[in-house]
Parts: C-alpha cells; sequence; structure tokens
C-alpha cells in the first residue's frame, strides 16, 4: 500500500478552510481519484507542535493507493482540476510526499 501525505505548512499570513476541504475538496479528489486507485482517504488537522508550540501544518490530507502508478496517472489526468480548487481553501502552497507503508 501507498499513501501520499498532502501537507499545508503553517506559515505566516496562512489561511486554511478545514470545513471546506474536509466537505468540498476531499470527497471532490475521492471522486476524480478513484478510477485510478485511490483505496481511501483521511484527514489530520494539526492543532500543535511539540511542548504546544505552533503545529508546523495546518492539515494534512492522507490519500491511500495500491500502487504509486495508479497516483501519478491519477494526477496527470486530473491534478489540473485539483490544483485548481486549492484557491477555495488555502493560500498556502502544499508539500507533497510519496511513502510505502512498510509491514
Amino acid at each position: 500500500m501507498y499513501t501520499v501525505l498532502v501537507m499545508y505548512p503553517n506559515q505566516e499570513g496562512a489561511k486554511f478552510n478545514v470545513d471546506y476541504y474536509l466537505e468540498t475538496h476531499m470527497p471532490l479528489v475521492e471522486k476524480q481519484l478513484k478510477p485510478h486507485g485511490l483505496v481511501s482517504w483521511e484527514v489530520l488537522h494539526g492543532l500543535s507542535g511539540t511542548a504546544g508550540t505552533a503545529a508546523p501544518y495546518l492539515c494534512v490530507g492522507m490519500m491511500r493507493f495500491k500502487t504509486p502508478e495508479g497516483y501519478d496517472k491519477g494526477v496527470q489526468a486530473v491534478g489540473e482540476l485539483l490544483r485548481g480548487d486549492i484557491p477555495n481553501f488555502t493560500n498556502v502552497r502544499p508539500v507533497r510526499l510519496l511513502t510505502k507503508v512498510l509491514p
């Protein structure tokens, strides 16, 4: 299993509408990427860092795929549509990380 993390850094002047992300953007992601192998998704809302410091990330979207090619092909096919929705919930450029879930 492969997990793609889409992380939104907490930086000065950052805005993030977690309700829109959870209720509108991620269902759009699911609809568009499921045909490309999306298995499931989850949203983590950043609350704080260590010892009460500010959270380094405002939010992290997690998407699970059976293969890394599924994500790559999906983003190739519908990435422009998904990226076009980003200004509706944040002014932060996300950082993406493809990971492999180890046994």
